[in-house]
């Protein structure tokens, strides 16, 4: 038996940053949530219960905490460098599917959260 489609996911996360256009953006800053799914194979850990046969989940936390923590306008831009990191940091990775969302934006609308999503291909996997 093999599993065909294998994903670390890290849903929810939640984290303070200081990302925006409008200068209060960073001086205020505002609460974020990112949905994180990383594509890889994992069928030697799951045969083996070993954990450096796959990608740790803390090791990816402490990846986009870094990114956030680095000031940005646009939250495209936030999500392209957490992208950039993963694939760095662990080789394994194929694809990287990323919602980063901001709670409460200043946009003068009654709105939960506004945000992106994009999904990243390893570049030598096209």
């Amino acid at each position: 038996m093999k599993a065909t489609e294998m994903c670390i996911r890290l849903n929810g996360l939640r984290l303070f940053a200081y990302h925006g256009v409008l200068p209060q953006e960073s001086r205020v800053g505002a609460e974020y949530t990112i949905n994180l799914s990383i594509k890889t194979d994992f069928n030697q850990a799951a045969e083996t219960d070993r954990l450096v046969q796959t990608i740790n989940y803390a090791d990816v936390f402490h990846a986009v905490k870094d990114e956030m923590q680095l000031v940005s306008k646009l939250l495209e831009h936030v999500a392209w460098r957490i992208a950039k990191r993963i694939f760095h940091d662990f080789p394994s990775a194929t694809e990287v599917h990323i919602g980063l969302y901001k709670q409460n934006p200043p946009m003068g609308a009654d709105c939960a959260q506004v945000g992106i999503e994009s999904t990243y291909v390893r570049a030598d996997e096209i």
